[in-house]
């Protein structure tokens, strides 16, 4: 059964809808190829603490209205806040607790799959950058251009890019602000498949379920710990194994993993 919430603005709407244990939010600004407000940041920083603190949602879909994902931020805007330092979407404010788009502040504790197509431009990349495993149609366009509008990159991208492809080939992108394809996305390890246009949701969909098929406490931890060595590095990554081991092989998710391999059935795994 699917339950869902929807916010609606002139300015953009990120709807939410839970499936299962499956929660999607989906951006829809389509008419502007999904050019962000800062609205629309509002709407889905709500969106993402919902999945955070859903019980019943063990992993995350973002998906976009229309051919493509974003054009990247509806710049007129944001320049006045870009300029005077003050508040527009969210992403620094230290003082708001919620979930960002680009895990800046507060990353997302649950699995994220983000579906992209069409241009994926700027925020579009940093968001995907941000979650977990990213699925792209064919022919879905790159490009991280905000120096070809005198800007900086504001989303993480100047970390990230080295983090997932490298210095050279982060420098290759960023400093020059090219466009590049799926193919190369692939290469770079910024997306994880691409698969023929129109399907990019669908396979995101199957690949939410297939880890929400797995002990969501164990899925936590991993990602949890794994977030760990990248922020403090290698060993305090390895420090955090007792605590998983702790955490998981005491739950109830574990004698249930325990019970179905000896009863040689699939499991049935509640989170506890």
């Amino acid at each position: 059964m699917s339950n869902s919430t929807e916010t609606t603005n002139p300015d953009g709407t990120v709807n939410t809808s839970l499936d299962g244990h499956v929660m999607t939010i989906h951006v829809d600004r389509e008419d502007k190829m999904n050019g962000f407000t800062p609205e629309m940041f509002e709407q889905l920083a709500d969106a993402m603490t919902a999945l955070e603190n859903t019980d019943e949602a063990w992993a995350g879909l973002l998906t976009f209205a229309g051919k493509h994902t974003t054009a990247g931020l509806d710049l007129p805007r944001f320049a006045g806040s870009m300029r005077d330092g003050s508040r527009d979407n969210s992403n620094n404010d230290r003082s708001d607790d919620r979930v960002d788009a680009f895990a800046l502040r507060r990353r997302c504790s649950k699995p994220v799959v983000m579906a992209v197509q069409g241009v994926c431009y700027t925020i579009g990349i940093e968001m995907m950058l941000g979650v977990d495993i990213v699925v792209a149609a064919e022919g879905t366009r790159f490009c991280q251009m905000e120096p070809r509008r005198g800007l900086a990159v504001f989303g993480g991208a100047h970390v990230r890019y080295v983090q997932r492809a490298g210095w050279g080939n982060a420098m290759y992108h960023l400093l020059r602000a090219d466009e590049f394809d799926a193919a190369r996305a692939l290469q770079l390890g910024f997306v994880q498949e691409v698969v023929p246009a129109g399907q990019q949701v669908n396979r995101g969909l199957e690949l939410a379920r297939e880890i929400c098929a797995n002990a969501p406490l164990a899925v936590r931890e991993i990602k949890r710990a794994a977030g760990v060595f990248l922020q403090r590095g290698e060993q305090a990554g390895f420090d955090e194994i007792p605590q998983m081991r702790a955490r998981t092989a005491n739950s109830g998710d574990f004698a249930e993993g325990i019970a179905s391999f000896q009863e040689k059935r699939e499991a049935k795994f509640t989170g506890r």
